[in-house]
């Protein structure tokens, strides 16, 4: 690799909240390392803490949880997934208030509902509402992420369809249009939308961009569509099990099998004309660093992988004393859980909890949205431990890519063991907060991010 930036960390806006589980103090650090917040300002002002566990991280709230997430969103403006102006003055509105996850869902998804609406003045033309729907998916999807610690939790569908109507809007507008169809996948279909540079037919190379446990659609333009488009590649953006339409719409969980997501996928890529068969890349994101590798594993059409970062255990990202309660017997669990622990729960680590699980377990969604705790804990938790990838990680023949991040809360530890694992032509880069690429995904920093993994790509798969 000729292209590093030294070291990087991670908490994910999608794995990130924290607090102390009942009577017996058990810690639910949920993947987010604790933050000084004795020298933190607000977004008007911010400064580093030099002995918190974030050092150079704008403090955007002093709750670290709502902090990455607004972090994810102002990164996004370097691919025009958002607006500087926008989102810090989101955040001014929104501590002035008091933080809360109804005052965080309440003031993103009032600027998604103004962003969908014409401007004042002159009519938008074709790439301002373009524009204007994207920044539209990003801020709807602030709200959705913490929708179910609010008031209206059951409103989480409606603000999902919301979300994807300003991504479908977004994409309609696109010149090119992305192609979108419905690959076949068991009884539901992976929705799934195809990017060109152009409609010319060129046979081009092709990244499948695979997202984490509770990413949208807005998150893949920002962490690879656009830096594809920008390099002449092709990018297939879908939503598998788990996640947008299939989870929230057509009740859908997790597989721990997630070859059998894409190799259909790549069935379909390879009937194109427009599709280099031979270069077809395969990218995770977050969690999706170990559903692209258990893919990869398996589907040896895929030419090039990137796990960003490695994980090969998602189970050991929730906290110790949560694993603890899942036992052998579902019943002794469930007990546990039911008796011992839900009833000592803050009303804020519930919340967290409800998020944490519900791609996994359609009951504890459902339970969520009428503002309860799931009652079986056992089940969403197993699925949660069977995405374990350790065993078949030496099966990957392809070269491939692991991302690391400096402070990286989530998977700590996991993307060198990955990489250690590995037994292909493999390639190891840990992004730094020497040049602001810390934290999980590198929220500051996602143009350095798509930089590393083109670049890597674009070396790994030349043209013939």
């Amino acid at each position: 690799m000729t292209h590093v930036s030294q070291d990087a960390s991670g908490l994910s806006r999608r794995t990130a909240l924290t607090g102390l589980v009942g009577g017996a103090g058990v810690a639910l650090t949920a993947g987010c390392m604790p933050m000084d917040s004795s020298s933190a300002q607000g977004p008007t002002g911010p400064s580093a803490s030099a002995a918190g566990a974030t050092p150079g991280v704008m403090t955007l709230f002093q709750d670290p949880a709502y902090n990455f997430s607004a972090l994810l969103a102002l990164g996004g403006a370097g691919f025009r997934g958002s607006e500087v102006g926008e989102v810090l003055t989101a955040v001014n509105a929104i501590n002035k208030a008091g933080l809360s996850a109804q005052t965080y869902v309440e003031t993103f998804k009032k600027l998604g509902d103004q962003l969908m609406q014409a401007p004042a003045g002159s009519e938008p033309d074709r790439q301002t509402r373009r524009f204007r729907a994207l920044r539209a998916a990003q801020y709807y999807a602030q709200a959705l992420f913490f929708v179910l610690g609010s008031d209206d939790p059951g409103s989480e569908e409606r603000l999902y369809r919301d979300g994807r109507g300003a991504w479908d809007t977004f994409c309609r507008l696109c010149d090119p249009a992305p192609v979108t169809a419905n690959v076949p996948y068991g009884a539901t279909p992976l929705p799934v939308w195809f990017f060109r540079p152009d409609d010319s037919g060129t046979r081009r190379p092709t990244v499948i961009l695979t997202n984490g446990s509770d990413g949208q659609n807005a998150d893949m333009w920002t962490y690879g569509v656009s830096a594809a488009l920008e390099r002449g590649w092709n990018a297939l953006v879908y939503d598998g099990p788990g996640q947008g339409q299939l989870l929230f719409v057509n009740r859908v969980v997790f597989t721990p099998r997630w070859e059998t997501v894409v190799t259909p996928l790549v069935d379909w890529l390879v009937a194109r004309s427009d599709v280099d068969d031979a270069r077809i890349a395969l990218t995770g994101l977050s969690m999706g660093g170990d559903l692209a590798p258990r893919a990869a594993a398996f589907e040896k059409r895929i030419a090039a992988l990137v796990a960003m970062p490695g994980c090969l255990e998602p189970w050991l990202g929730f906290p110790p004393e949560v694993r603890k309660i899942l036992t052998p017997s579902k019943a002794e669990t469930n007990d546990i859980w039911n008796k011992e622990v839900a009833p000592e729960l803050p009303a804020a680590d519930a919340a967290t909890l409800k998020k944490r699980f519900e791609p996994f377990s359609v009951p504890a969604m459902l339970a969520a949205r009428q503002g309860k705790l799931f009652t079986d804990f056992y089940t969403p938790a197993k699925r949660v431990e069977s995405l374990t990838v350790t065993g078949v990680v030496g099966r990957i023949t392809m070269p491939t890519l692991v991302l690391d991040y400096e402070d990286e809360q989530f998977y700590p530890g996991q993307p060198r063991q990955m990489f250690d694992k590995l037994t292909s032509p493999k390639d190891y880069v840990k992004l730094t907060a020497a040049t602001g690429a810390q934290l999980h995904c590198s929220p500051m920093a996602p143009q350095q991010h798509c930089d590393i993994v083109f670049d890597w790509l674009q070396e790994t798969l030349p043209g013939r």
